[in-house]
């Protein structure tokens, strides 16, 4: 059975951390800073992020890189999108040829427009691509901890290794299914989480369940435009980090980039929320990316560009939903809609 690193202590590496350690795999947990690391070991318990959490006498805690790295060969990278090539940089003299790496954090680093797993390849050359690969799905780290069934996708350029992601992470409560799309596992799984704001905005502003109903669909639909034009499968997007994580992501409590949404259509502002919030809302950071991805690909994503001209352009919500419904009509599949009249003309 693998032994895992965790290299991440915030929520969702803290709640795998104590998952896995239950199932009886070998579990290492990293913190970035040593004085974190020092009270989870005295403590047993991480009240920022899962204060009710206990986590099992059985996980190595440390702030050591080198001890954590050496420790599994199994990495599994846990840290917030920003903060992911600076832990690369610090991985990057402790990489072997026997290690397997997963992004389990979603994102897209907002200056370059790199998903998480092509962060990690700019970093650690040493390491084949093959051997990196992605655990995504609606996934809320509160409903782990407390031991609740979940779905997730481990991609990876070969099945092989998302054989080997499997083999790390699936347990009793966690089912891991497999996939070789990386990119599009990574752009679902990611690009979601504005569309979770974006729900949140709809619940703040009292819009009801019919717009959210819609913005989560045309919004997959945006979701599943970028995917393909970066190189996805569209079939993807009908999966766990399609269809999956934007039913949990528009709809859960847990979710932070609904809850931002939320506040932000109730006047708050985007400045006030990220003082208040412990954890990051991957959604913010995203929705950057996303804007110079559309305009890279030549791509209308209008819920997509409608975010962040919430967020950084300070639009009114309520001109901006008006924006959104008075858009030319046009056919729902609009490729369908093409190829149908084009056999026809035939």
């Amino acid at each position: 059975m693998s032994s895992i690193t965790l290299f991440g202590a915030g929520s969702w590496g803290t709640a795998l951390s104590s998952h896995l350690a239950a199932a009886g795999r070998d579990v290492t947990l990293w913190a970035r800073r040593s004085e974190a690391a020092e009270k989870l070991r005295q403590t047993r318990y991480n009240p920022k992020y899962l204060r009710d959490l206990f986590i099992p006498a059985s996980v190595e805690i440390t702030s050591d890189t080198e001890a954590a790295a050496a420790a599994a060969d199994v990495w599994g990278i846990a840290v917030p999108a920003p903060y992911l090539r600076g832990v690369a940089e610090q991985l990057r003299p402790y990489v072997r040829p026997d290690v397997t790496l997963v992004s389990l954090a979603k994102g897209v680093e907002k200056d370059s427009g790199r998903t998480m797993s092509q962060v990690l390849d700019d970093e650690l050359k040493a390491l084949p691509i093959e051997q990196i690969g992605v655990l995504y799905g609606p996934s809320h780290s509160e409903e782990v901890s407390h031991e609740r069934f979940t779905s997730v996708v481990a991609a990876a350029p070969t099945a092989a290794e998302t054989e080997q992601i499997r083999d790390a992470f699936m347990t009793d409560r966690m089912r891991v299914y497999l996939s070789t799309d990386v990119i599009g596992v990574e752009v679902g799984g990611s690009v979601k989480n504005v569309l979770g704001i974006a729900a949140g905005i709809s619940d703040g502003l009292g819009y009801g369940n019919n717009a959210k109903a819609a913005l989560a669909t045309r919004g997959l639909t945006e979701i599943r435009r970028l995917g393909v034009a970066m190189g996805a499968e569209p079939e993807t997007f009908s999966g766990l980090t399609g269809v999956g994580d934007v039913a949990v992501t528009c709809t859960s409590e847990h979710s932070r980039n609904r809850y931002v949404g939320e506040q932000i259509g109730q006047g708050a502002s985007l400045e006030a929320l990220r003082e208040e919030m412990n954890m990051v809302a991957e959604g913010v950071y995203t929705a950057q990316a996303v804007r110079e991805l559309a305009d890279e690909h030549d791509l209308e994503m209008p819920i997509m560009t409608a975010v962040y001209e919430l967020l950084f352009e300070d639009r009114n919500p309520d001109d901006i939903a008006e924006q959104l419904m008075d858009r030319p009509a046009k056919s729902e599949h609009a490729a369908s809609a093409s190829l149908s009249s084009a056999s026809m003309a035939e």
